[in-house]
């Protein structure tokens, strides 16, 4: 299961463990089959993998964090070679599989994940700033540390849509001289105590500034735009895209990726040399939310969204990401992973 982004960790109940979101949506949209392979971009805690086993169908598991694969041996054992386990960005998966008749991306970051203090994603109890799925490369800490008071001012509105965005960075960047931000607890109460909090406010002041470090040091933007680009290249004719998106910026990257995916275009008038833009999917549905009972027995389903769309039998279009209208965010180097 994968929580939302703008959740408040002190408003979510404890720990939600296990439970995958809009499963019976997310099958009916793949349909798995025995004979068939399906690649789970965002292996998690075995949830949809789980599920589409039971089905019959074989599956290619992918996902960035070692402790996620770890725990996944089990369940590759016991699939009797049905399921192969990939540690690697989602973004590569294809890379490790050839063709798929099904792909299936639920973006976020995972129950467990939020809820090992350890791992720093959330302030819910003390832990380092990390905030890294892959725990390798850039940290949070370094982040908050060492980046200047403007750029942090746009990760923050861009990813977070903070409207303090600029304020809560001088602070950060006043406040670092003096002693560096290296506990969760630490900045969430740093930021609090600079902006405050309304009585009406449902969300702790820091909650977008964690999400829009996550967003930004994961590169999920980036990633999901390059996962999109890879099923679109190993998918079948035929073949099944389903995303579950948390977030409006994620949900946005899908939408607007399946809508140009699904436009076919012949040439200009004016310009009738130009070849033919044949649609390379089609689009299967809307947006599909949780149901009532779904999110009262998983509150952090709330804010998710499913959209999916079915391969037609035309060449994959080159990886443009400028369809996505990304912000432009400080380049970093993210070594290690690929």
């Amino acid at each position: 299961m994968m929580a939302g982004h703008g959740d408040d960790p002190h408003a979510v109940g404890g720990p939600a463990r296990h439970i995958p979101v809009l499963l019976a949506e997310v099958l009916e949209a793949l349909e798995p089959k025995a004979g068939e392979t399906i690649v789970d971009g965002t292996f998690g805690a075995g949830g949809y993998t789980g599920a589409i086993l039971e089905r019959g169908a074989s599956v290619v598991a992918i996902d960035r964090d070692p402790d996620a694969i770890a725990a996944g041996r089990a369940l590759e054992q016991q699939a009797g070679g049905r399921l192969k386990l990939v540690q690697a960005p989602f973004s590569t998966l294809d890379e490790y599989v050839g063709s798929a008749d099904g792909v299936v991306l639920d973006i976020g970051v995972s129950s467990m994940q939020l809820d090992q203090a350890q791992r720093g994603f959330s302030f819910r109890a003390d832990g380092p700033l990390d905030m890294r799925m892959a725990q390798a490369g850039l940290s949070a800490a370094d982040v908050v540390n060492t980046f200047k008071a403007g750029d942090l001012a746009r990760i923050f509105g861009f990813l977070g849509e903070e409207r303090h965005a600029g304020r809560i960075a001088r602070m950060i960047e006043a406040r670092r001289e003096k002693r560096p931000f290296e506990r969760t607890l630490d900045l969430a109460d740093a930021i609090a105590t600079h902006i405050g909090r309304a009585p009406k406010d449902k969300i702790h002041p820091a909650t977008r500034v964690f999400q829009a470090l996550r967003i930004f040091v994961n590169d999920e933007l980036g990633e999901l735009a390059g996962a999109l680009f890879a099923a679109e290249r190993v998918l079948k004719p035929g073949g099944r895209l389903a995303v579950v998106t948390f977030h409006s910026l994620e949900d946005r990257i899908v939408k607007r990726f399946i809508a140009d995916r699904a436009d076919a275009a012949s040439g200009s008038r004016h310009m009738p040399d130009a070849p033919a833009r044949l649609a390379t999917f089609r689009k299967s549905g809307g947006g599909v939310t949780p149901g009532e009972t779904e999110i009262a027995a998983n509150p952090r389903a709330r804010s998710a969204r499913l959209r999916a769309a079915i391969r037609t039998d035309a060449p994959a279009r080159a990886g443009d990401f400028s369809i996505f209208g990304l912000p432009k965010l400080p380049a970093v180097e993210r070594p290690g992973e690929r």
